[in-house]
């Protein structure tokens, strides 16, 4: 089963290019405790997975690039087949910017539906070169213009295309103390959208992976390769092949007797439907042990909540409006994302 990427903006390619390079070294590292057999059976899942094969033996992503302007994706591409082990196909697209900025309304309204065909296309060249498609994986950013209006424009044709196929986007959700001045905008928007159309959203927040390189990798000048190395760590032991083999790898549901407590979950819902374990032997990259946790609990509630109030407030002075309403982004659009929100906020403290 297959899963082909699509990467959105200067942040979804270079989250992108670091998963890519994460998932290739993994599956060419040491073994780690299980068998050859079974290790060559990790590195066949791995590589139908992400990657599809060129004669001469190289690696290509199962990917599509997009970005507004053709820097990073020159960049990404280059870095790739520097390696001389994997690369990416040609399937890339992007135009100049036309003093849009960072603004979500343009990338949704105007790039979205000015290279809708050309998007898909690539999109489609990527699904059939896959013997089964799995579904997809889009990998933005949740406040920047390309990455999050462009991306919720994207994620809405493929549930309309592929409804069928699995949506999952993983989204960046930016600094508490502001990247771009109209952030809070572009992430109502982004959010509000991506929950009428994608199946699930893996968020990371830059202040946590911020604090994960400070305090847990001692970086004293921490710079965007560190955090998406982090990102990309965190992403690919999620998609770690589990392969069974002989045996190595092992489905139980909630047997670590500190999550069998009921209060650590939703009253309807009991601990054994709660919580599972998926393990392999496989060492992810270098780590002979290693844990990835997935959770959709609360823990999103305060800083959801906090963003949505930081855009209620500049909506109700009316501050930047002009620059959505030009691109048809109008005040009820803004009035529905608010009310989707406060709907999810309210659903989230009731668990």
């Amino acid at each position: 089963m297959s899963i082909v990427t699509v990467q959105l903006g200067q942040c979804g390619n270079q989250i992108g290019f670091e998963v890519f390079d994460a998932l290739f070294n993994d599956s060419h590292c040491p073994r780690g405790l299980c068998s050859k057999r079974e290790n060559e059976a990790y590195q066949a899942s791995c590589k139908e997975r992400f990657f599809s094969e060129e004669e001469n033996g190289v690696l290509v992503a199962r990917a599509v690039l997009v970005d507004m302007e053709p820097k990073v994706i020159n960049q990404t591409l280059s870095k790739a087949a520097h390696s001389g082990l994997w690369k990416y196909g040609q399937h890339s697209c992007f135009c100049q910017k036309q003093g849009s900025g960072n603004n979500w309304a343009y990338g949704y309204s105007v790039h979205g539906p000015r290279h809708e065909e050309s998007i898909m296309n690539l999109i489609r060249k990527e699904v059939e070169k896959c013997d089964s498609l799995s579904g997809f994986f889009i990998i933005m950013s949740m406040a920047g213009g390309t990455g999050s209006g462009l991306g919720a424009f994207v994620t809405q044709n493929l549930q309309d295309q592929y409804s069928s196929a699995l949506k999952m986007n993983q989204i960046i959700w930016p600094y508490g103390n502001g990247e771009v001045i109209v952030q809070n905008y572009n992430s109502i928007l982004t959010l509000s959208h991506l929950y009428r159309s994608s199946d699930a959203l893996l968020v990371h927040e830059n202040d946590a992976v911020h604090k994960i390189c400070a305090k847990l990798m001692n970086i004293k000048q921490i710079s965007f390769c560190d955090i998406n190395q982090v990102l990309a760590h965190q992403l690919g032991s999620v998609f770690q092949p589990t392969y069974s083999g002989e045996g190595s790898f092992h489905y139980r549901r909630n047997p670590l007797g500190a999550f069998k407590d009921p209060a650590l979950y939703t009253s309807w819902l009991e601990p054994v439907h709660a919580f599972s374990v998926w393990k392999t032997q496989r060492a992810f990259r270098k780590y002979e042990k290693s844990a990835a946790l997935v959770s959709n609990s609360q823990s999103l509630v305060k800083p959801l909540d906090m963003i949505v109030g930081k855009a209620w407030n500049m909506f109700a002075s009316r501050a930047y409006l002009h620059q959505y309403t030009k691109f048809g982004i109008e005040e009820e659009d803004f009035l529905d994302s608010f009310m989707l929100l406060e709907q999810v906020i309210a659903s989230y403290c009731n668990l």
